[in-house]
């Protein structure tokens, strides 16, 4: 197991090395996005599922996107309404993502800012990471930071006795909606019920 510290875990995903730290839905793994290989690596994660980019504020994501004027506004409208919080919005990649994200759609990118303290305190330090669930592909997600640094040994786990033993977040993965150039598409329900300001189509 390896529990560190809240300034060793930040100095260790700076270096590029893999972290693990709560959210607001489930307890996160995380890296740097041009060290996303590790992620599949340490999952048995399959190529065409990627990751979500996961930042302090919806600022630090705007860069990794790219659309017109009127696309970009209404994702900032969709944005100020559901962040921070539990919905990820699957957007056209700009040239600053890296392909390690998703492989096999390099052309776009899931993005969310979490409700959560703690998340955000690292992601303000540590800038923009490739996030995923603490957990080997198609099992349960863990839930808490003593169980994901049994199964995930090589992982930077945060050691804060206020976690460790606790359930982090409620348990369920953010929604994912997709923009389709006129409207958008629910890839998973998680958390967030989408209302009709985002479940209709949207036309310029």
């Amino acid at each position: 197991m390896t529990l560190v510290s809240l300034v060793d875990l930040i100095a260790g995903a700076r270096s590029g090395l893999l972290v693990s730290f709560p959210t607001d839905t489930v307890p996160a793994l995380a890296v740097l996005p041009e060290k996303a290989p590790l992620i599949f690596e340490a999952k048995h994660r399959s190529q065409d599922k990627p990751l979500i980019l996961m930042g302090a504020s919806a600022e630090d994501l705007w860069p990794y996107v790219q659309g017109s004027e009127n696309e970009l506004r209404i994702w900032q409208e969709v944005a100020n309404q559901y962040w921070p919080g539990g919905l990820t919005l699957v957007l056209p990649a700009s040239d600053q993502v890296s392909k390690q994200m998703n492989p096999h759609d390099p052309t776009t990118i899931g993005i969310r800012v979490p409700q959560s303290a703690i998340a955000q305190d690292i992601l303000t330090q540590t800038g923009p990471l490739a996030t995923t669930s603490a957990n080997f592909s198609g099992q349960q997600p863990l839930e808490t930071l003593a169980e994901i640094a049994e199964q995930f040994p090589q992982v930077l786990t945060l050691n804060e006795t206020r976690f460790n033993n606790e359930i982090l977040g409620i348990g369920v993965p953010s929604t994912v909606s997709k923009w389709t150039g006129t409207n958008w598409q629910i890839l998973r329900q998680g958390i967030v019920q989408l209302n009709s300001e985002i479940d209709q189509a949207q036309h310029f």
